[in-house]
């Protein structure tokens, strides 16, 4: 498993590719997982600099991913799934908190595509 972000073409591209964001291009046709997409209401205030990075990765550990479970999770996308959002590598974004969720409770690397 691998986190990318949308300009990525060849991520995008990629059979394995799964968005994980709220809103995702035009463009993409592929696969979506709703489980790990944050509400609106958390995306705008991100956006919109009301919710500061701390808080807003405190409030989707708490409002999304407290609720699923991290095995399920990895065993409905797939190891080879490479999970997408919007943010430049390097940018706060929730692939990365994802992939720390998935990391520090399954003992697995998820790395951010080069």
């Amino acid at each position: 498993m691998k986190t990318s972000y949308f300009a990525n073409r060849k991520a995008v591209a990629d059979p394995h590719a799964v968005a994980i964001s709220r809103g995702m291009p035009k463009s993409y046709k592929g696969r979506v997982y709703d489980p790990l997409r944050p509400s609106w209401k958390l995306v705008d205030g991100a956006r919109s600099g009301a919710i500061p990075h701390d808080e807003y990765e405190q409030r989707y550990r708490a409002e999304v991913l407290a609720r699923l479970d991290p095995a399920t999770v990895r065993r409905e996308l797939g190891d080879d799934a490479i999970l997408l959002c919007w943010e430049r590598p390097g940018e706060p974004c929730h692939r990365r908190i994802v992939a720390r969720w998935l990391e520090d409770a399954l003992g697995i690397e998820v790395p951010e595509l080069e």
